[in-house]
């Protein structure tokens, strides 16, 4: 139940503002505020009118009115409140629907209930660890990949590289599969699930669903993708009801989410659909893949302006790992403190999620405003966590401010001000939190010691020399990165 629901919300009207009485950027008919943000990268100019505006704002997206909140306290309340008080938004659901992607990511209500249960289990630490000897044996691939590439100079894609090993993992941990993309010379389904999110993102802000009508040439390339992604989905569910043909106890004890999903897909009475097993591989798939990849990329692009941190990072490497490349134990993967700092500060500063759109199922309270049912209420994330209300030099990269004891934050918190863990919130928080974080902070170890252990950065451009950038697609990642290595050893 939603703690801020209003029971009488005409006993509070005089106390409480409404969403039109915010102050916020002047919009125009139909369009709203969309003219007005930076093309590609709309949630800078969001964030920038959070600092004009203050917490609590008023946006037009289109002809909707919606709250910008920016408080860390009421976004934690927010995210806390799903899937009861507050969902993802219809359109959300719409657009992923029509285009066959879904899943435990966009359904709601009792239909999210049935999927994030079975999802959840599948990522939890137990099947992890069981994993592990995998997951290694992946980096192993990245490792040696990379080797060839510092032994020659070739300069290459970080992210698209990073993205072949995060499927990789992905699939083999939740399908049961080893793809094995990184060391493939054919077309990938990684190359697929490249144009998948840049075109939900254009379709989520586009004022007119003109694809409903007619298809231009990027909506004919999106169903061209689709088409093989799909087919590459076919492929997995294929093989995993091969293997519990021929092992039966698997639908008794299934070893990996995809045999899970099917097992409960068979069974009498099941609610679960086909189309519900096929949306949630293509929503794995594309979750694995972009959002751990692009923190990656964005580790290695904030440490490689700052040597004083990757010499700690080597050196902490160095002393872990002693003479192996990459952490060959789960336990010596989960010991680097100073990588996890890197990879907490990383996601304060560049969050793949900078922020989020929901919708209040019943009329709620947020700070003193009214919000009525349906009304969208977009949260900023990363806001907060660049306020120096909260952060002492929020716009350095300093890895060391995770490094301080957990009282220093509890003793803010007492104080009256969330500590750093409710206002960095890059995994979400409450019922809805993603479920692959443990997985995700995992890789991210695995990868970063296995880069400084091994290797330097001799240099990281943009094709056409220009600055990193912050590209919003649906996720917030870098421009393209062109890196060569160089070997340390």
């Amino acid at each position: 139940m939603n703690r801020n629901a209003v029971e009488n919300p005409i006993e509070l009207k005089d106390k409480l503002r409404k969403i039109s009485d915010l102050p916020g950027p002047r919009a125009l008919p139909l369009v709203g505020n969309f003219h007005q943000m930076e093309k590609g990268a709309g949630h800078r100019s969001i964030e920038a009118w959070a600092r004009e505006f203050g917490d609590y704002y008023r946006l037009s997206l289109g002809r909707r009115d919606m709250l910008v909140v920016s408080d860390p306290t009421e976004i934690g309340r927010i995210l806390r409140d799903r899937p009861d008080g507050f969902r993802r938004t219809q359109l959300l659901e719409m657009v992923l629907g029509e285009i066959g992607i879904g899943g435990v990511f966009a359904s709601n209500g009792e239909v999210w209930r049935r999927q994030r249960k079975m999802v959840a289990s599948a990522f939890d630490p137990k099947h992890i660890k069981a994993y592990f000897p995998s997951l290694a044996r992946v980096t192993e691939r990245l490792y040696r990949r990379w080797s060839n590439h510092a032994a020659k100079s070739i300069e290459f894609d970080l992210q698209a590289d990073l993205m072949l090993y995060t499927v990789d993992v992905v699939a083999g941990l939740a399908f049961g599969v080893d793809i094995n993309t990184i060391e493939s010379d054919r077309e990938t389904i990684q190359t697929h699930l490249n144009y998948v999110l840049p075109m939900m993102n254009r379709r989520l802000g586009s004022i007119v669903r003109y694809w409903h009508w007619f298809k231009l040439p990027s909506d004919r390339k999106l169903d061209i993708h689709l088409a093989q992604i799909q087919r590459a989905v076919t492929d997995l569910i294929q093989q995993a009801r091969q293997r519990m043909a021929e092992n039966p106890s698997l639908r008794e004890a299934p070893t990996n989410l995809l045999e899970a999903m099917l097992a409960e897909r068979d069974a009498p009475g099941t609610e679960l659909t086909d189309h519900d097993v096929s949306s949630n591989v293509v929503t794995i798939l594309l979750a694995g893949e972009d959002t751990t990849a692009n923190t990656l990329a964005w580790l290695v692009y904030l440490v490689s302006h700052h040597p004083e941190v990757m010499q700690r990072l080597a050196q902490e490497t160095d002393e872990l790992l002693g003479e192996s490349r990459w952490a060959e134990r789960m336990d010596v993967a989960t010991s680097h403190s100073y990588v996890a700092a890197c990879a907490q500060e990383t996601m304060r500063v560049k969050p793949v999620a900078p922020m989020l759109l929901f919708e209040a199922l019943a009329p709620t309270v947020i700070g003193d405003i009214a919000v009525p049912a349906g009304a969208g209420v977009l949260a900023l994330l990363r806001g907060p966590t660049m306020d120096q209300r909260y952060f002492d030099r929020p716009r350095e990269f300093d890895p060391d401010r995770w490094s301080a004891p957990r009282d220093a934050s509890r003793q803010a918190s007492a104080a009256g001000t969330p500590g750093r863990e409710r206002v960095s919130m890059p995994f979400g928080a409450g019922p809805r939190i993603c479920p692959g974080r443990n997985l995700a902070m995992l890789e991210i170890s695995l990868v970063t010691s296995m880069l400084f252990r091994n290797f330097q950065i001799k240099s990281l451009r943009t094709p056409d020399g220009t600055e990193v950038k912050e590209s919003l697609s649906f996720t917030m990642g870098p421009s393209k990165m062109l890196v060569t290595l160089a070997p340390r050893h």
